[in-house]
């Protein structure tokens, strides 16, 4: 579409040149995000203030413009592609940590303050923020709230929702409102601010979030456990996380997986049917027994070494087959199809035996690794030319049945966007889609919040 001349009138005396571009050149940038899909906008605004916000979702409510609201663009779903044209809101520039509060231990910070930044500015205080997907130095916070991106120790401190006290947001009419608390408790109406994390912008732009910290432990340890084949290496799993020390990362790795991973980063990859990463945090006085106590979990039949890091060197040793995932895996496929399914942890071992099999029926190379704690495993297909593509797409649709056949759910962290949408009626009933829609519109009555996305 083409914005109206009206429109752009209406925003020009709230927005200076610099933060309103309807530059080909400029625009480019924001047509795309790490999904590789891409739909160029029609303009791109950079607001600097929640005001600003609640005047362009008014003007572009009244010109029926659609709005779709961007951090960095690192998610692989196609959340952040403006499907429909319109305008993409850019909240890079709005990057204040506003507060740290250590007393009641919250921060208050604008949607574009990245990750890794927030994470630095804790640490002088001895406090941090536990969401921390693999993209935290490039990734900003108003995107982890946006599609509820956790990371490792998500199987520890829990989520961006867990971890989220309030939120000031604007909703698709353009009214601007505050919901949640600084309170770490909280028993007043609807949980609005659960509700708008990990709802991908379709309900409302947030502006500024009130956000719950945690103190830092002072001591961790890293473990790396092989074993005989993947099924010993799942059900290892739900045996660590059935007894009482709760690992603050505990890490998936499949044959298929280490074997690219040697291939690429060199023989301190071991050779193993599976692998498990381990870490425990906590005070140094503490840690021993925990160590002990995992290990114990850890141990059974199919392992084959277990090895506890004593040094920062040799943790990152232990961890350079994790590292050396990501480059390994796109030598082989540009065109890798990377989904994050959920099971729960008792069911793992049936998911990995049954990607496995789906695989082998497909001809189709799947390397499977992730946050194993959470039963959360990301499936990355890999395809190297169009027959493989096609036999890939064919692969997936079985294997999101496979996962809500073992009680499982579609996205565990990257959420549905573009790419999973048509999953969606295989998770939810018809009533509770029809209940999603009837949030929508009391959000958003005339769909203008990044349209095409999450709702089927």
């Amino acid at each position: 579409m083409t914005l109206p001349d009206t429109l752009l009138c209406a925003l020009r005396p709230h927005f200076s040149p610099e933060s309103l571009t309807t530059e080909m050149g400029e625009r480019l940038p924001y047509a795309y995000d790490n999904s590789r899909r891409n739909a160029l906008p029609d303009a791109v605004v950079f607001p600097t203030t929640h005001g600003q916000v609640e005047v362009l979702v008014q003007l572009c409510r009244e010109h029926r413009v659609p709005v779709t609201g961007r951090g960095r663009g690192t998610n692989t779903t196609g959340a952040t592609v403006p499907v429909d044209g319109g305008v993409v809101v850019s909240f890079e520039r709005m990057n204040r940590i506003v507060r740290i509060d250590p007393d009641n231990r919250l921060a208050v910070v604008e949607p574009g303050v990245l990750n890794g930044d927030l994470q630095q500015a804790l640490k002088p205080h001895g406090f941090f923020w536990p969401p921390d997907p693999t993209s935290s130095p490039w990734c900003s916070i108003g995107g982890n709230l946006a599609c509820n991106s956790a990371g490792p120790r998500t199987v520890k401190y829990g989520s961006p929702r867990e971890n989220t006290l309030g939120l000031r947001a604007v909703a698709g009419t353009g009214e601007g409102f505050r919901c949640g608390t600084y309170t770490s408790k909280g028993a007043t109406g609807y949980d609005l601010t659960r509700l708008l994390i990990g709802s991908e912008g379709t309900l409302a732009l947030i502006t500024e979030a009130t956000l719950k910290l945690t103190p830092k432990p002072s001591g961790l340890r890293t473990m790396r456990a092989t074993y005989r084949d993947v099924g010993a290496a799942a059900r290892a799993v739900a045996r660590i996380m059935a007894q009482p020390v709760t690992p603050c990362a505990l890490e998936f790795i499949d044959d298929v997986a280490l074997k690219l991973a040697r291939d690429h980063g060199g023989d301190t990859v071991p050779v193993a049917g599976a692998m498990l990463m381990i870490e425990v945090d906590g005070e140094p006085d503490t840690l021993p027994s925990a160590v002990d106590a995992v290990s114990r979990a850890a141990r059974g039949d199919g392992l084959e070494e277990l090895r506890v890091a004593e040094t920062a060197e040799e943790t990152l040793a232990l961890w350079s087959a994790r590292k050396a995932l990501s480059p390994a895996q796109r030598t082989i496929s540009p065109n890798k199809i990377n989904e994050d399914v959920v099971v729960p942890v008792s069911r793992l071992p049936e998911l990995v035996d049954g990607i496995k099999r789906l695989s082998k029926k497909h001809d189709v190379l799947i390397v499977s690794f992730g946050h194993a704690g959470n039963g959360n495993l990301h499936v990355n297909l890999l395809p190297r030319d169009d027959a493989e593509r096609e036999r890939a797409h064919a692969c997936l649709a079985e294997v999101f049945a496979l996962v809500i056949a073992l009680d499982g759910t579609l996205s565990g962290e990257h959420g549905i966007g573009l790419v999973k949408r048509e999953f969606m009626p295989l998770a939810l009933q018809p009533a509770t889609l029809h209940l999603m829609r009837n949030v929508k519109a009391a959000f958003d009555p005339e769909g203008i919040l990044n349209p095409g996305k999450l709702l089927p």
